[in-house]
């Protein structure tokens, strides 16, 4: 026990990389995942929509999975609008909590039918008041369907930027912000494409692959686990 506190004071007390050492980082990233991109597949802003709404709490390849079947029948708002929810519970099924996304599918269509044409909003604010939609969703939909520069926070952009020393926050919103502060403004969609990458492909939750790591020299955390 003793060891372990020790390791978590010794984590505490580690100071955030410095702008030499962020920017190594995102260099080795860039190198390492040079086509680094959203993940769910889509054809249009409400698909990716859609997607993204359908992605809490599972993987994208079994979100990609479903909408391959999901898309065929209910390609836009105003189909999705005007489905059965018990035929979108029964494709969804498999990703789980699927009652409550069927729900906030077609309350959401419905919504952006009556209010927006069918069209999704190019509005942060617009996005985050339609059901089943945070910031983190409305960030992954301006970024990849409009093209802003955005820092959607999932799970691995909060774990791998926190144990690597890119930032030291707590939640996910403060990490979004800290991440605001010292990531190039210009490259946030990018470098939080490549930070999912390598959570999803290296950097795990659990037993991490830091012997295969290109940050090996870099990250913050590493050693501290052994």
């Amino acid at each position: 026990m003793a060891s372990k506190n020790k390791k978590i004071i010794e984590m505490e007390d580690k100071k955030t990389l410095d702008a030499g050492g962020v920017k190594k980082v995102l260099e080795i990233l860039a190198e390492t995942y040079p086509d680094a991109k959203c993940e769910l597949v889509h054809a249009s802003p409400f698909q990716l929509l859609a997607a993204v709404m359908l992605s809490a709490q599972t993987t994208d390849k079994k979100v990609n999975q479903v909408t391959d079947d999901l898309f065929v029948l209910y390609s836009d708002a105003e189909k999705m609008a005007e489905a059965d929810q018990a035929e979108v519970e029964r494709i969804i099924r498999p990703l789980g909590m699927y009652r409550t996304k069927s729900a906030n599918l077609i309350k959401m269509s419905k919504m952006l039918v009556e209010k927006y044409g069918g069209q999704v909003p190019e509005d942060q604010k617009l996005l985050e008041e339609l059901p089943g939609i945070g910031r983190k969703s409305a960030n992954v939909v301006m970024a990849d369907a409009f093209g802003h520069q955005r820092i959607a926070v999932d799970t691995h952009v909060f774990r791998v930027s926190n144990r690597i020393g890119l930032v030291r926050e707590d939640n996910v919103l403060n990490t979004e912000k800290a991440l605001m502060k010292v990531l190039p403004d210009d490259q946030w969609t990018a470098n939080h494409h490549r930070i999912i990458w390598h959570g999803r492909r290296l950097c795990t939750a659990r037993s991490p692959k830091c012997g295969e790591c290109p940050l090996l020299g870099t990250c913050l955390q590493y050693g501290l686990d052994e």
